[in-house]
């Protein structure tokens, strides 16, 4: 299906931003796109005439700028955006459970002390310092990440209102019926998900990859209906193609269905085209976020490597030999180690590590609404929340100073 991103943006201008949020306006019968409840949409218009009828047709005014884009937690310091432009709140660091649940630290779901390195203690430490957003898929150790962070949530009693849980939807079986974005595959698999992690719902459900072999119709639709039977409230895409986003965008608004509010994509000092340059024009056009990952290029913008592999990281983990041989080939140790070391002293200069450098730098981006952290224990957890402290003091001069070490700034559109 071809897409004609002008004829889009002729029609978000026609919209309010009301409408652009929240869908359009269902009929009295309500809309197929809907959840059940009104938790999407618009709730149908009431009948009759005069002032009050008229009144209920004109949409609110937009926000005053800069309101409700970014506050400050209470006693911890995180700082709380919105998910693309949808009204959920999310903490701007996130924890992912890629590698590490389920693979790199322990599952026992038991404190050992201030240098555990065990799921429940890492989880712990960032819901106490105020991460809301964890982050989770069917794939991840074939399963075994959603049921570490399900055994968790449960055991702690946390009210279900004050986190956001994610999972991703792909590949989650042998069974040719068990990948891709199916229906099929797309309903059984997040009601896998919720039954490994023990939860009525998720607040996301992401496609992660697109699937050439279902089409988009279907996959709207069939994220469209797990939100109506209340599996999950929003839904987004994970390491889409801008055309197969707005795709997917266009085919919602055709149908009167859901679209996705946010992409997950990896961005980090070494990986920068997509996104500053086709995310933000994303999130600007049609309200859809990102929520970056490896904001540490999978360990290689830290000093732990320098040119060798730790036993004790994740490039020596089973099914991880293309890190190892990433990190060891000619390539790794002479392109983005050598630019860490021309990082340290600007790091030393703000008196913080390159890794928090580095992860202030993605929170800085546009668009962005969380970065999600990977870290194998509760001290490393503590030292990326340091990022926070640096955020504020990269100015436009200090990003200036680090595009021209870097040398790798994508071209500005005109």
């Amino acid at each position: 299906m071809q897409v004609s991103i002008a004829c889009t943006e002729q029609n978000l201008r026609s919209r309010s931003s009301e409408d652009r949020l929240c869908g359009p306006r269902p009929g009295p019968g309500g809309g197929n796109g809907g959840p059940v409840g009104g938790g999407h949409g618009n709730p149908p218009r009431e009948g009759g005439s005069g002032p009050k009828a008229r009144a209920a047709l004109v949409p609110r005014p937009p926000a005053p700028a800069g309101s409700l884009r970014e506050s400050t937690g209470r006693g911890t310091g995180m700082k709380y955006r919105n998910l693309g432009k949808s009204g959920l709140r999310v903490s701007c660091l996130g924890l992912g459970t890629w590698v590490t649940f389920g693979s790199q630290i322990s599952d026992e779901v038991y404190v050992m002390g201030p240098r555990s390195r065990t799921a429940e203690d890492v989880l712990t430490v960032a819901y106490e310092h105020g991460v809301n957003l964890f982050d989770t898929a069917e794939v991840y150790a074939a399963g075994k990440a959603e049921r570490t962070l399900g055994n968790i949530l449960k055991s702690k009693g946390w009210r279900r209102s004050s986190y956001v849980i994610t999972t991703k939807i792909f590949g989650g079986g042998q069974a040719e019926t068990e990948r891709g974005l199916s229906r099929k595959h797309i309903i059984e698999g997040l009601q896998g998900s919720l039954e490994r992690l023990q939860l009525g719902y998720v607040d996301i459900v992401f496609a992660n990859r697109s699937d050439p072999n279902s089409p988009m119709e279907e996959i709207v639709r069939a994220m469209t209906y797990v939100i109506n039977q209340g599996l999950a409230l929003y839904w987004g895409t994970s390491r889409w193609g801008a055309a197969e986003i707005m795709e997917a965008y266009s085919m919602a608004r055709q149908f009167n269905l859901i679209p996705p509010v946010c992409e997950q994509a990896e961005h980090h000092l070494f990986q920068r085209e997509k996104g500053e340059m086709q995310l933000p024009e994303l999130y600007h056009k049609i309200g859809v976020g990102s929520v970056t990952w490896s904001p540490l290029a999978c360990g290689l913008i830290t000093s732990k490597y320098e040119g060798r592999v730790p036993e004790t990281c994740r490039a020596t983990i089973k099914g991880y030999q293309w890190l190892k041989d990433k990190v060891q080939s000619e390539g790794g140790k002479k392109q983005p180690q050598a630019k860490v070391m021309d990082l340290l002293p600007m790091a030393h200069q703000l008196g913080c590590t390159v890794a928090q450098l580095a992860i202030a730098w993605c929170l800085r981006s546009e668009g962005v609404s969380s970065v999600l952290l990977g870290v194998s224990s509760a001290a490393q957890l503590l030292e990326h929340l340091g990022a926070l402290q640096v955020l504020s003091q990269l100015t436009p001069q200090t990003v200036m100073e680090i595009d021209g070490l870097l040398g790798n700034k994508p071209p500005s559109k005109k």
